[in-house]
Order: C-alpha cells, then structure tokens, then sequence
C-alpha cells in the first residue's frame, strides 16, 4: 500500500469516527481535493457545511476560509491542517487599517463592499459581502445616495466597477498569484495556442483582463468550458483548479499560464495544507479555529445580507 494510499484510508475513518466533514477549496492539491466530501470556492464551502449534518468541519484552504465556515457554522468545531496557510489578499486589507480609514472619513458615510476573501475584522466593518460570482449583481444593488468603498481587491473592484457604472474607491490590495501574470506572458499563451480561448479570474489585473475571451469566477470557469463550443482553454488562475476541470470536464485541454518551463501561479499556501496535516488534526481535532462571539455576530450580518441578495 502506497503512502497516500494508508493516509487515505486513515483520514477517512478518522472522520467517520470524528463525524467530520472535509471541504476542499478548488486550489488545493489534487490528493486532497480527491478525498474531499466537497470542493469548491470558499463561501459555496462554508454553505455546504451548514447543510451537512457533522459536529467538525475540516476545511482545507486558507485561514479567512475557516473563520467563514465559524461564522456561518457558530456551533460546529472547524479544523484547519495548517494554520500558517494564510493570504496575501486578506493581509493586504488590515481590519485596523480599514476602521482607521473609516473613522478618518467617516463624513463621507461609505458604503463598504467586501470580497469575502478579508479577514473576519474586515468583514465585521463591512456593509455586504461579495464573492468574485456575484459581486456585479450585489453591486448593482448598493444604495445611489452613499459613496462606495471596495476592499480589499482593487482587481476585482475595478473589474465590478466597469460592469456595473457604478463608481467607486477601491482599496489597493490583490492576489500575490494573479498579480504575477504578464500581458507578455499571455501574448505568448496565446502564441503558442491560437486555438485556446483564454479564460481568466477577475482578480488579474486589467491588461490581462483586456487579453481575455473571458472573465469569471473560479467556479464558473466549469460550466463555461464545459458548455463553450472550443476544446482548448489557457486558464488564468491558480493552478488547482485544472485538477478539477479536468474532472468535471473531460475531452477538452486545460494549459496553465507558465514561465518557461515552471508554473508561476501556484499560491504556496494554498498548498501547505497535504494529506499528512489532513490526517493529523482529524486525529488530534486540532489546530482548530476559533472566532471571538460579537465579532462573529458582527461579520454574519454582511455575510446573510449577501445571500438575501444573491437570491
């Protein structure tokens, strides 16, 4: 039996035992995408989980992730393999430095618009919530009469500020992953591949957007390959999700964005998280997450406002 193979088995007893469920964000690694009971992006996760009937959540992702799983699951005890899988997006929009932003203009009344991937502190000062899917249509709703401040993905804002008309101030943070792509680097993806469409996440910056014969989220990169009349796609995002792709839609080629001959967008903590550390906290229920009760009160309350909206 190959090592993977006995962590395998292992992992799934213990969480039969533990009555544990494992979610999966699409960037993770492959082995661990496989043995999860969901995969997906990172609200759609934590929903999956208030569905589920479990007493642990193991959620294999980042950390603003799990405390998404905290704030949406308050009774349910949620698991994270490694707590240093954190995330350059969230850490470049301080929940400190936005409430001092917020207090030194607070005579302008913003009206804060927050991509879910923020911290729990983040989320906490905001008004709605969006996710990278739904950010035009929760947009598209924000009241006309207060100023609208978008954290902490200046790409993303951008992107949602063009589809919508709406204007707004755009907090100056972004994805270390998809700031690394180039216009060099997809002119020469598309070079090499004339037959691919390019297909890219809202989080890369506009002259890649400006490249792309189309932008969505992670999650709707699926349903469009696979309903798209083309067999080929250069995929714009982490790496991770072709693992997924090439499972959910087979026949058809996904290529990576490369630099040379190594990938250059794999988020490196994304990837911390291995069936080893799945194996250990299942076993040892730790390291374990944990959200202090007002803030989470405080957080829920833009979170369901996005998904009345949403609906």
């Amino acid at each position: 039996m190959s090592n993977n193979a006995g962590l395998k088995e292992q992992i799934l007893q213990l969480k039969k035992e533990r009555n544990a469920i494992i979610l999966a964000h699409s960037y993770q690694r492959p082995e661990i995408q496989d043995i999860a009971d969901f995969v997906g992006d990172s609200l759609a996760l934590a929903r999956k989980a208030q569905e589920a009937e479990c007493d642990t959540i193991v959620f294999c992702g980042v950390h603003f992730m799990a405390e998404t799983a905290c704030i949406l699951n308050p009774t349910r005890k949620v698991l994270l393999p490694d707590l240093n899988a954190a995330c350059s997006l969230e850490a470049s929009c301080p929940a400190e430095e936005l409430a001092d932003f917020l207090q030194k203009n607070r005579d302008k009344n913003y009206y804060v618009v927050a991509y879910v991937n923020c911290s729990i502190g983040v989320k906490a000062l905001a008004d709605v919530i969006v996710t990278s899917g739904n950010s035009q249509r929760i947009i598209e709703t924000a009241p006309t009469n207060r100023p609208i401040l978008f954290v902490p993905d200046r790409n993303l804002g951008a992107w949602t500020a063009a589809r919508t008309g709406r204007e707004m101030v755009l907090w100056n943070g972004a994805c270390h992953v998809h700031e690394r792509f180039t216009r060099d680097q997809i002119l020469a993806m598309k070079e090499k591949y004339p037959q691919a469409a390019v297909v890219c996440h809202p989080e890369c910056q506009e002259p890649i957007r400006l490249l792309a014969d189309h932008i969505c989220s992670t999650e709707k990169m699926i349903p469009y390959c696979r309903e798209s009349a083309g067999n080929s796609f250069i995929i714009v995002t982490e790496t991770g999700i072709l693992h997924r792709l090439r499972k959910l839609v087979p026949g058809k080629e996904f290529i990576p964005v490369t630099m040379g001959q190594c990938s250059c967008a794999e988020c490196e903590y994304m990837k911390l998280n291995t069936l080893e550390k799945l194996r250990n906290c299942l076993r040892d229920m730790q390291p374990e997450v944990k959200v202090e009760a007002s803030l989470r009160q405080k957080a829920e309350k833009p979170l369901l406002r996005m998904l009345e909206l949403s609906l």
